[in-house]
């Protein structure tokens, strides 16, 4: 598996290099956001660990180039910038996961791990010929496509998978809860946000195609389920 750290502290790059090639894991090392955007255009990565505050380009300029590109590896920030404004953000513009500065080891490889079992199973499913329905939206589980109204949209695998749990039980009121736990194989410490943003996600990526019909519908102090 090959990882792109983008950081421009080099101890701290080193570390994460260090953690990583102890299970591992084939790194490669940035230390600016252009030389991380130069890397991705020659390269494929299978997870990309990113600081925010870079010389040069931010770390949330990085994100919006890769998604804009189609490339839909793992994106974990690691960033001493803790306010929940930034957190949101970052998720809205396509990163998977937030690691808070000074970080642990052990949490890194559990979350690097984590991200790379799903983005594993999105990449090369192994289950059977299945195509999920719902109105107008429709997705295959063999080919990791989904499409509304006949045209593909572009899901990341943490929305794939929040998706995919949806339609899987199209009438069941999921709690934030349950969908963290489910989805990201997680303990839940109440950080509701992180669910609410990627469900914010998957409906704007629908109503661009389909602004008229309700597709995942909020149950207020409850939860989600499909409309």
């Amino acid at each position: 598996m090959k990882v792109l750290i983008i950081e421009d502290d080099k101890e701290i790059n080193l570390l994460l290099g260090k953690i990583l090639n102890r299970e591992n894991y084939e790194v490669t090392s940035a230390y600016t956001g252009i030389e991380g955007k130069l890397f991705t255009d020659v390269e494929d990565f299978d997870l990309i660990l990113l600081d925010l505050m870079l010389p040069g380009i931010s770390g949330e300029e990085v994100i919006e180039y890769i998604r804009k590109k189609k490339k839909e590896m793992p994106i974990l920030v690691i960033s001493a910038k803790i306010d929940k404004e930034t957190k949101l953000n970052v998720l809205r513009i396509g990163a998977d996961d937030f690691i808070m500065k000074p970080f642990d080891a052990d949490e890194v490889m559990a979350r690097v791990d984590a991200n790379l079992r799903r983005y594993k199973q999105f990449s090369s499913p192994s289950v059977p010929c299945e195509i999920l329905t719902y109105k107008d939206l429709e997705m295959d589980l063999e080919e990791i496509k989904i499409s509304v109204k006949g045209q593909e949209i572009n899901l990341t695998p943490i929305e794939f998978e929040i998706l995919k749990l949806l339609l899987s039980y199209p009438k069941k009121i999921f709690t934030k809860e349950n969908i963290y736990r489910c989805v990201w194989n997680d303990e839940f410490y109440g950080d509701e946000n992180t669910v609410n943003v990627h469900i914010s996600n998957i409906r704007n990526k629908i109503s661009r195609i389909d602004n008229e019909i309700e597709y995942i519908k909020t149950i207020w102090g409850m939860g989600f389920r499909m409309s």
